[in-house]
């Protein structure tokens, strides 16, 4: 029988809780005008593009990308992930997008749906010195995972509850004014591993720019949807929460 806890770490916990209740695995249906207002439009259409991209079955290795993108850390993780090899350990509720690379922790996507917990797997325990820090905005599937013993006593992968080996997932968060310096991110290339094929790996690294992986395409398709999006705000009007 499955243990349940929540997949993420509390509020008071982080090293900036600013984002907390506001963007708690909080889906693209539920943008608002004062969050559209907040995120850059080149990193929006970096998580619109995420939003629209198909979820098809493939054997690519699932790989996050965090980037400096203008005044704001953005992530993006596509791929799939072949789960032989991992023991399921857990139920867990959705939690809250945040970053704690002293513990090896990283969690992206919005979708407010039960996470199953994996066990099994290898690798770093950090990707750098940084305490943790809740994401701005988040979108996509909800993937996480956590390389240290620091939160349950061994280091645990989340994803969706029912996870059919070789579907492809696309997740994103963004961090608004920050740097990799500011969340204490080491640049680098960070990989876990449970078994010797290409997609049974979870993969984080750095890059300059924020890139355009082959899943996420139609980038454009994204700047249309920006587009559309901001033709919805009327002069005068509030943002709403």
């Amino acid at each position: 029988m499955k243990n349940n806890f929540t997949a993420g770490v509390d509020c008071a916990s982080l090293h900036d809780a600013s984002a907390c209740g506001a963007r708690l695995g909080e889906p693209v249906s539920n943008f608002s005008t004062m969050w559209l207002r907040r995120l850059g439009s080149s990193s929006l259409a970096l998580l619109a593009a995420i939003a629209l991209t198909p979820r098809v079955a493939q054997a690519v290795p699932y790989i996050v990308t965090l980037a400096q993108q203008g005044n704001s850390v953005v992530a993006i993780g596509s791929g799939a992930f072949n789960l032989d090899g991992l023991t399921i350990y857990a139920g867990a509720d959705p939690a809250l997008g945040a970053v704690w690379p002293v513990s090896g922790y990283l969690y992206t996507g919005g979708a407010l749906t039960n996470l199953d917990v994996y066990a099994g797997f290898t690798g770093p325990t950090s990707f750098g010195s940084g305490g943790g820090t809740g994401a701005s905005t988040v979108i996509g599937d909800s993937v996480a995972i956590v390389g240290s013993n620091d939160f349950y006593g061994l280091p645990l992968f989340f994803l969706p509850t029912g996870y059919v080996s070789g579907t492809a997932l696309v997740s994103g968060a963004v961090w608004n004014n920050a740097s990799f310096a500011s969340l204490g991110i080491m640049p680098g290339t960070y990989t876990w591993t449970w078994g010797t094929a290409a997609d049974q790996s979870f993969t984080l690294m750095t890059a300059s720019a924020v890139p355009e992986p082959a899943t996420l395409g139609m980038f454009g398709i994204g700047m249309l949807l920006i587009g559309g999006l901001a033709a919805l705000r009327r002069p005068g009007q509030r943002p709403t929460a």
